[in-house]
């Protein structure tokens, strides 16, 4: 999460306020009158939501897969979160299908006035550069608002696997071509093109197998009919602690408070690879910058919250407070990574 950390700028409220009791002065008649004029003149500028008075109703945060997922758990405390510190009602709104696409979609078509919001992690971006059915921009289509939290995904063997580590995982590919099974949580999510970005970068051929999760692969893993696979660390972590599968290294730069001791991506010798699975809220674009702002300083209030850092830890991801800049900087950043990934590994994914 690299990047400039600029301040969003918030546009002018052009309301004016009159005591409720008394004549308004001269002054204040005539100033209002001026309003009046600008208003009839300038409906556009009128029809602008005030951060001042936002929000006034429920504001919805869409989530475009089903209930009872991470990003819907995470979803959820962010509402409770927010309508605590902005004192208004967010609400939940589950609309799956199509890898996230279906809700993420239906958010790039809302009014853009703050009142629609839609709670992302890594397939906004890994889907978007990998399906060309996604049919939605990432860049273009969206307003960032705030970075919630992000972790890594740990790089999970079987225990028959001879490799315990990053090395002789490569070693061992490079030996024995398209030999080892890979099963990720489904074909252009960040589970298979992390696979697809290792390949690329040591030359190795590794069979990826789809899976409608990372349960039924991890499953398969355990009983040897796969040899790999990547998952968040809560996922995996009760199967790393019984002894069921085997951690070879984290997918970041830097190691994960999770499990200390298991080596990040450099350590492994694969410096340069630094994946995190990350929670955001972006915004239709076009959403007015004062709101944007109100909204981001709300959700740096919330990362900040012993209970909310808490509940990151157990979920072993951190809080990633920042601007909406730094935000836009990271969709960025990543979307263009995926999408070279795709290019360099030449996928076609229906």
């Amino acid at each position: 999460m690299d990047g400039g950390d600029n301040c969003v700028s918030p546009t002018l409220d052009l309301t004016m306020h009159v005591k409720s009791t008394g004549t308004p002065s001269r002054r204040q008649a005539l100033l209002l009158s001026a309003a009046g004029a600008a208003s009839l003149m300038s409906p556009g500028v009128w029809a602008q939501p005030s951060a001042a008075v936002y929000p006034e109703r429920a504001v919805k945060i869409v989530v475009p897969f089903a209930p009872g997922a991470g990003t819907d758990a995470m979803a959820r405390l962010v509402a409770q979160k927010l309508g605590e510190v902005m004192n208004a009602s967010f609400v939940v709104d589950n609309k799956a299908g199509a890898s996230g696409a279906i809700g993420t979609q239906y958010v790039a078509q809302a009014p853009a006035d703050g009142y629609t919001l839609l709670l992302v992690a890594s397939p906004f971006t890994t889907v978007a550069a990998s399906l060309p059915s996604a049919n939605y921009d990432p860049l273009r289509q969206f307003t960032p608002v705030g970075m919630i939290a992000s972790g890594p995904l740990v790089w999970a063997a079987s225990t028959k696997l001879p490799a315990n580590n990053m090395k002789e995982l490569v070693s061992l590919a490079r030996k024995q071509p398209g030999v080892l099974n890979y099963g990720s949580a489904g074909a252009g999510g960040v589970n298979h093109l992390v696979l697809e970005l290792l390949k690329a970068r040591t030359g190795t051929f590794i069979t990826h197998i789809p899976y409608r999760g990372v349960a039924p692969a991890t499953m398969d893993m355990i009983g040897g009919q796969i040899q790999l696979i990547t998952g968040t660390i809560p996922a995996l972590l009760p199967f790393i602690k019984n002894g069921s599968i085997k951690p070879l290294a984290v997918t970041s730069a830097k190691r994960s408070r999770a499990l200390p001791d298991v080596p990040s991506m450099a350590e492994a010798g694969l410096a340069g690879i630094d994946v995190v699975n990350y929670f955001a809220l972006m915004a239709p674009a076009g959403t007015p910058a004062a709101i944007v702002s109100a909204l981001n300083e709300a959700i740096n209030k919330v990362v900040s919250m012993p209970d909310v850092v808490a509940r990151f830890k157990a979920d072993a991801v951190e809080a990633a407070p920042g601007s909406p800049a730094l935000l836009g900087h990271f969709i960025e950043a990543d979307y263009r990574a995926w999408r070279n990934v795709v290019k360099t590994q030449n996928l076609k994914i229906d």
